[in-house]
């Protein structure tokens, strides 16, 4: 954050290289004005820089850690805003549908490909196996966190599940990606928690299976809370 008092200027922290290569300039120009007019300076400064500056202060949209998680923290924090257009979803070769007890439905195109650059489908069958089979029904979200919703657990509490092989892709976790939960051994995935990001999470990238995209029903995934039960999810 930079402040601006008079003809002195604080730079208390760099929020990125970017953003001080960007202001450094006309900064400096600016500091050597003793007038009001070095304001002006900044504030064109700040636009430039994509930074709002409020009052004597200069805001940078900057990224903010998240809570740690199954689906693991990281040093940057989503971006995005729950309800905005999700990726492409070129490549979905199956269709989820997720049937919410309190109503609502959840539509995911699944990458069940053989294209590892881009598919997980050992994920996908197993996937589609339990949800036809009738696992996942009555099953709960038991974990909800402003950036992501997390199910399908059969203890219900984020302990239970086994374990499969990890299968990375380079597909990106952005709104309305869905990923496999893992403990700490990146080679083995949980075979049944699934979570979705609310947000643009690039600090999941290929750190996590990333084997499906919503394709409908974002509005309900900001609706989840812990404990809303899972009435069906069937696979086509």
């Amino acid at each position: 954050m930079i402040v601006w008092r008079g003809a002195t200027l604080w730079r208390a922290n760099r929020v990125t290289d970017g953003y001080h290569k960007v202001m450094a300039g006309t900064f400096e120009e600016a500091n050597m004005n003793s007038t009001v007019s070095g304001t002006g300076l900044i504030r064109r400064a700040t636009r430039r820089a994509g930074m709002t500056l409020v009052g004597g202060l200069v805001l940078a949209s900057c990224e903010i850690a998240l809570p740690g998680s199954d689906a693991k923290q990281g040093g940057n924090s989503a971006t995005g805003a729950p309800g905005a257009v999700p990726q492409s979803i070129a490549g979905a070769s199956k269709t989820a549908t997720i049937e919410l007890e309190k109503g609502g439905i959840i539509t995911i195109g699944l990458f069940g490909g053989n294209d590892p650059k881009s598919d997980a489908p050992s994920t996908i069958k197993n996937f589609e196996a339990k949800a036809n089979q009738g696992f996942y029904n009555g099953l709960v979200f038991h974990r909800v966190e402003d950036w992501v919703v997390q199910g399908g657990d059969p203890k219900g509490d984020g302990t239970g599940g086994g374990q499969m092989a990890s299968e990375y892709n380079e597909r990106e976790f952005r709104v309305g990606a869905v990923g496999i939960a893992r403990g700490g051994d990146p080679r083995l995935n949980n075979d049944s928690q699934f979570f979705i990001v609310k947000r643009d999470s690039p600090h999941l990238n290929k750190m996590y299976t990333n084997f499906g995209q919503v394709t409908s029903g974002l509005e309900q995934i900001v609706k989840i809370a812990i404990g809303d039960k899972i009435k069906k999810i069937t696979v086509k």
